[in-house]
């Protein structure tokens, strides 16, 4: 049996809303919309888009946005008890997210310590808000990503000794389910592995995950 590892998105996955989305539509003037359409359709490149998104927001309002960003946050249900699980039997579990720190690190750092979180980063120093790429794409993609799902998890060099798993709901998790064993999935991530034939899952909440997991690794909670 194959040793699994699960890479899971934040935004829309495990909080409820997607929070770069709630913070635009609560901040940002009404030239935001256009580039959201423009990084859903494809048109314009997530980090391009992003970055573009953020530098609509004054550094002069960091602390009513992450209040509001981190207040706002809606867990889904089950979070807690599936890392519980996974931290139990010995299941390395990711946060890779299209996010920004200010937000992401805040809202899960009840939950951990996890295997390790990677996430996009916020300047605050210039008159607007400017997003910082630690994690770009790497030489296998050239998709300008910003924070490159598939890119972390080659770095993270797990081979053909482990069961992939991939945890998501949109655009920024296409890229990463193409690497995945398995991929649990809602949305557009959802609708994508339908049509590539990517072996996964839909998912409401994470007790379907938690399910989910048991029935494909096999690992049962006395096994610890």
């Amino acid at each position: 049996m194959k040793t699994p590892v699960i890479y899971c998105d934040f935004d829309g996955t495990i909080t409820e809303k997607d929070n770069i989305i709630s913070i635009m539509k609560t901040f940002a003037p009404p030239e935001w919309e256009p580039i959201k359409d423009q990084i859903l359709s494809g048109e314009t490149s997530i980090r391009k888009g992003v970055g573009e998104l953020f530098s609509l927001l004054p550094s002069s309002e960091k602390g009513q946005i992450a209040e509001f960003a981190i207040e706002q946050a809606k867990i889904r249900e089950g979070f807690g008890e599936f890392v519980a699980f996974t931290r139990k039997v010995g299941i390395p579990l990711y946060i890779i997210s299209g996010g920004i720190d200010f937000f992401v690190e805040p809202v899960i750092s009840q939950y951990g310590p996890f295997n390790g979180v990677f996430c996009n980063s916020a300047d605050f120093s210039g008159e607007r808000i400017h997003i910082l790429w630690p994690n770009s794409c790497d030489e296998g993609c050239g998709n300008n990503c910003g924070c490159c799902k598939p890119s972390v998890i080659r770095r993270l060099g797990h081979g053909g000794d482990y069961f992939k798993i991939v945890i998501g709901d949109s655009i920024t998790d296409l890229e990463a389910a193409k690497q995945a064993d398995f991929v649990l999935a809602r949305d557009l991530l959802k609708e994508k592995c339908e049509e590539w034939g990517l072996p996964h899952a839909p998912f409401d909440n994470f007790h379907d995950c938690l399910a989910w997991i048991k029935k494909k690794t096999g690992v049962k909670e006395q096994a610890c």
